[in-house]
């Protein structure tokens, strides 16, 4: 979000990809006043073409059933959720960049992100 009008420098655009439903992912926009398209990605189709879901054990599903009903908010048992990562698709859809993390409390610096949309231009 800090970054955005950067993106726009560069005529880049920027999408999050969830695999909560619809109504799921739209809430999660609204409520963090997000100014790019937050995308469903129901069943983690994109996610697994992309090879970044895995599945939770039974002990980490449980508490995230129990903790805010994980199930619930994607629509599904699967207890399978994406890896974060973030990736950098120039326009003929080759992958410039890719961060991957296991730990969805990291993610890409922005100053990355940014080198690798300058990156495209050159």
């Amino acid at each position: 979000q800090e970054i955005l009008p950067e993106f726009e420098k560069f005529n880049a655009q920027l999408i999050a990809l969830t695999p909560e439903l619809p109504d799921n992912s739209l809430n999660t926009a609204e409520k963090n006043n997000l100014k790019f398209n937050v995308l469903s990605d129901i069943g983690n189709t994109v996610g697994k073409a992309y090879g970044v879901v895995y599945q939770l054990t039974a002990d980490v599903a449980a508490i995230y059933e129990a903790g805010f009903k994980l199930s619930e908010k994607n629509g599904d048992h699967s207890n399978e959720l994406p890896l974060a990562a973030t990736y950098v698709i120039d326009q003929k859809g080759i992958i410039q960049y890719a961060f991957l993390d296991a730990d969805y409390k990291e993610r890409a610096e922005g100053s990355e992100i940014i080198a690798a949309l300058k990156s495209l231009k050159n």
